[in-house]
């Protein structure tokens, strides 16, 4: 007990008079404040800037969805040149060029200089981007493995200016260099940046698949892509009449957190409560702040940027309980179903196409969106197999097996009309598609399938799962939409795959038929002297009003709804099952012959 009672008081002793330890002091001198570039210098994986070839591909993506924006806001048909150029092992500069409207040179240092500064993070606006950070991040990246500034060309049409810029991380304030003014015409902006630790390989993930796919989504582009080898392929705009531009609007009661209410107020111009919240919010009118007048404890006379959290939570409280018109859909802009369809003949020339487009709806009860889902079959639909074999080709029985060998389904993601081909397993997309029991609609091995499904979320606040915008969250409304989209769309998939192989079956059928008639009739005629000419002519006859009669039971399926071509696959499956089960009497015979 005494040993106890010593150690104690000698830890109490140290507690008092500490000798080595930190003093409140000491760590108050170690308290720094950091930018938000520096925190993103040293957490690049944070906006996908991770693993060479992913972000090899990512730059890639955010200048050119800049380029995408910046022409559809100014109301041009986009032509965008991507180049690659490989200047060492793991080091490649990187050239986009677009005919925008070009940057001003106040807004050039902020729109590549400066995280989280931009024309997007404040507005709720359906636009490829949101929180302002992409192609600065790529300014800094490049910064930060080269050591060299990225070079820009801008020109307004007015005013063509050159520059270089680099970050100041410290400060997160753009730093421009050698800026001069050129003689020359031009509009538009070029990007020249060098990078190292980035790779450029042929992948379901490089950037010439996610330019292939910019392309499907946005038919109204072109887009000109050189690789390192010099080899060049065009995506040719497949229309020339761009969407149309986004609204911009004001955030939904049902959507607004307590602290998003308290920030707006701060920063209100109206001197009522009352007045910012009929400014400030869709679908608030006299009738909903009456009912919120009888909601709060306060005066809604009170001065906004007065209130506090409690009177906050007592107004978000109300817009719970008020039911309000849904938020206007009209700011959305889907990429169209004519578009898609055009888009993806051209591309995949596709066998057989199915293009759904659903109403919008909403999500957390104050965001709209809208999904657009796609199946194509056949023609370059799906994902060739690396175990492809001419051999296998060969011996494939019919044209659907051809079309089969070697494929398998492929999955393109979108968000507001932008490719998402990382990050796919915790994806809201990924989620839908495979909960869809595609045997129901005659996809009975989906590895081995040739098909291509798209799907598309528009959204004027996308649900991301990071800043590297690959992923969507998995909100359950969003899930069930993309899944209803998906079953519409794979009900016609299964009606022309169910025709496609009647059609096989009666074919063959005329073959065997064709091929053993002549056969019968000789064996018939020699058994009853008849002529065989004769019996021959008569089994054809026989032959064909069959097939007539197929003709008419084929056309009868035809008539059927989708719902019955889809119980019809669904019955066939469950024989099939019953078929592959084995017998309760032959599995107790066999345990007897063990």
């Amino acid at each position: 007990m005494a040993e106890k009672n010593g150690k104690d008081e000698e830890i109490g002793e140290d507690a008092k008079n500490p000798k080595d330890g930190a003093t409140a002091e000491d760590l108050a001198k170690e308290f720094q404040e950091h930018s938000v570039a520096e925190f993103f210098k040293k957490n690049r994986q944070m906006l996908g800037l991770y693993g060479k070839i992913r972000t090899l591909t990512t730059i890639v993506h955010e200048y050119v969805s800049n380029s995408l924006d910046a022409c559809e806001e100014a109301r041009t048909l986009p032509k965008i040149e991507v180049k690659l150029d490989q200047l060492g092992e793991d080091y490649y500069e990187v050239t986009v060029r677009d005919n925008g409207p070009g940057l001003t040179l106040q807004s050039v240092g902020k729109a590549f200089g400066k995280l989280l500064a931009g024309t997007k993070f404040h507005r709720l606006m359906q636009m490829r981007g949101q929180q302002g950070i992409g192609a600065s991040g790529v300014t800094l990246f490049s910064q930060i493995t080269t050591g060299k500034a990225t070079q820009i060309i801008t020109g307004t049409g007015n005013e063509t200016i050159s520059l270089e810029i680099t970050i100041d991380p410290k400060k997160n304030e753009p730093k421009l260099a050698n800026v001069e003014t050129l003689k020359r015409q031009f509009k538009g902006t070029a990007i020249k940046a060098k990078f190292k630790d980035v790779k450029y390989i042929q992948s379901d993930q490089s950037p010439m698949e996610y330019l292939r796919r910019t392309a499907i989504a946005n038919p109204h582009a072109e887009i000109e892509f050189i690789e390192p080898s010099g080899d060049k392929t065009v995506f040719h705009r497949t229309l020339s009449d761009i969407p149309l531009k986004p609204i911009e609007v004001q955030p939904h009661p049902k959507g607004v957190t307590v602290d998003e209410l308290i920030s707006m107020a701060k920063y209100a111009d109206s001197f009522k409560v009352s007045s910012f919240l009929k400014n400030e919010f869709d679908r608030m009118g006299d009738k909903a702040i009456g009912e919120i007048r009888k909601e709060v404890s306060f005066d809604l006379n009170k001065n906004p940027k007065k209130l506090t959290w409690e009177e906050a939570e007592e107004v978000v409280n109300a817009f719970k309980k008020i039911d309000f018109i849904a938020p206007r859909m009209d700011a959305l802009r889907p990429i169209g179903e004519d578009r898609i369809k055009k888009s993806l003949q051209s591309i995949l020339k596709p066998e057989f196409l199915s293009v759904i487009e659903r109403k919008p709806t909403v999500y957390k009860g104050g965001f709209t969106f809208q999904i657009e889902a796609a199946i194509a079959f056949g023609g370059e639909a799906g994902k060739a197999s690396a175990n492809q074999t001419a051999e296998e080709k060969a011996n494939a029985k019919d044209d659907m097996q051809k079309l089969q060998i070697g494929k398998h389904i492929e999955v393109m993601r979108f968000a507001n009309r932008t490719p998402l081909l990382f990050d796919g397993g915790g994806c809201a997309i990924t989620k839908a598609v495979q909960t869809i029991d595609w045997k129901r609609y005659g996809i009975k091995d989906l590895d081995n399938a040739p098909l291509s499904v798209l799907v598309n979320i528009s959204s004027v606040f996308v649900p991301y799962t990071s800043a590297g915008k690959q992923a969507i969250a998995e909100e359950d409304e969003i899930v069930e939409e993309i899944r209803l989209a998906l079953m519409e769309a794979g009900r016609k998939i299964a009606r022309y795959i169910v025709g496609k192989r009647k059609e096989a079956e009666k074919q063959e059928k005329k073959r065997l038929y064709m091929r053993y008639a002549p056969e019968v009739a000789i064996a018939v005629s020699a058994l009853t002297k008849d002529p065989r000419k004769d019996l021959e002519k008569e089994l054809l006859d026989i032959v064909l009003r069959k097939l007539k009669l197929d003709e008419a039971q084929d056309k009868k399926v035809e008539e059927e709804s989708d719902d019955e071509i889809e119980n019809e696959l669904e019955n066939e499956l469950k024989k099939e099952a019953k078929k592959k089960k084995p017998k309760k009497g032959s599995e107790e015979s066999e345990e007897v012959n063990e």
